[in-house]
C-alpha cells in the first residue's frame, strides 16, 4: 500500500510504501530524487533516467521526493553523480553524522515526520531559476524558447540542468512529457487525444517514447 502527503519541505512529498510480500515494483523516471528510509537505513534516490525496478522490497519504506532540481542543494552534491544510482547517505555525508540521524529516526514514533524534520533542517530556499525551468518546461515549452526566456545560453543551461537534474533541458522535458501523458491516460483521456495534449507528435511517437523511459508499454503501465 503507498500512502503519500504534501510536505512541508517546499515542492517535496512524503510517502510511505508497504509493497506486497515478493512484488515488483517499478519507479518511472519524474525528474525528482528522493531520500529513502528503509529497515534502519538512510539512501538516496539519485535522478532515473529509465524505470527502476525493485524486486523483493519487502518492508515498510519511507520517503521524501524533492521538487525537481531542488535535491543537490540540500545534499551537497550535483544530481549528475547519481545518475540511475541508489547509494547510502553514508556515501555522501559523514558517517557519524548519518549515524545519528539513523538513531534519531529509528526512535521516532513516526519515521515519515522524523524524515521530514531532517529534510527541512537541511532545505535551503530553491533556485527560482531551476523552478522556472520546470514549470516551463513541464507546461510543454521548447527547450530552446525556455532558455532564452530564462536569459541562458544552450551552454549555460545544459550545465544547470546537470547540476540539479543529473541530465540535460531534453531529457528534462521529455521525462516531464511523460509523466502529464500518464496523468491524462489514467483519468480516461482517449490515448491519440492524450498524444496531443501532451504535446507528442501522434500516438506512436508517445507509445515508443512510453515504452524507452519506462520499460513496459502504455497499456502495461496503466493496468498496473
Amino acid at each position: 500500500m503507498y500512502k503519500e502527503r504534501v510536505s512541508r519541505v517546499s515542492g517535496a512529498v512524503v510517502w510511505v510504501n508497504r509493497p506486497d510480500e515478493g512484488g515488483v515494483g517499478r519507479v518511472l523516471p519524474d525528474g525528482c530524487m528522493d531520500l529513502l528510509w528503509h529497515d534502519g537505513r538512510l539512501l538516496v534516490a539519485g535522478p532515473d533516467t529509465r524505470a527502476y525496478v525493485t524486486e523483493g522490497a519487502q518492508g515498510v519504506w519511507v520517503g521524501l521526493r524533492f521538487y525537481p532540481g531542488t535535491a543537490p542543494a540540500v545534499l551537497g552534491v550535483p544530481a549528475y553523480e547519481l545518475l540511475d544510482r541508489r547509494v547510502e547517505l553514508s556515501d555522501l555525508w559523514p558517517a557519524s553524522v548519518v549515524r545519528r540521524l539513523r538513531a534519531r529516526i529509528g526512535a521516532a514514533g513516526d519515521p515519515a515526520a522524523a524524515l521530514e524534520r531532517i529534510a527541512l533542517e537541511r532545505s535551503v530556499p530553491p533556485d527560482p531559476l531551476l523552478r522556472r525551468l520546470v514549470e516551463a518546461l513541464d507546461a510543454g515549452r521548447p527547450v530552446a524558447a525556455t532558455a532564452d526566456e530564462l536569459g541562458l545560453g544552450a551552454r549555460r543551461l545544459h550545465r544547470h540542468s546537470r547540476a540539479a537534474f543529473g541530465y540535460g533541458p531534453k531529457t528534462l522535458a521529455r521525462v516531464l512529457r511523460m509523466q502529464r501523458a500518464l496523468a491524462l491516460a489514467r483519468a480516461g483521456v482517449p490515448l491519440a487525444e492524450t498524444a496531443v495534449r501532451a504535446g507528442y507528435a501522434d500516438q506512436p511517437h508517445l507509445a515508443r517514447d512510453v515504452r524507452e523511459l519506462a520499460g513496459l508499454p502504455l497499456t502495461g503501465l496503466l493496468g498496473g
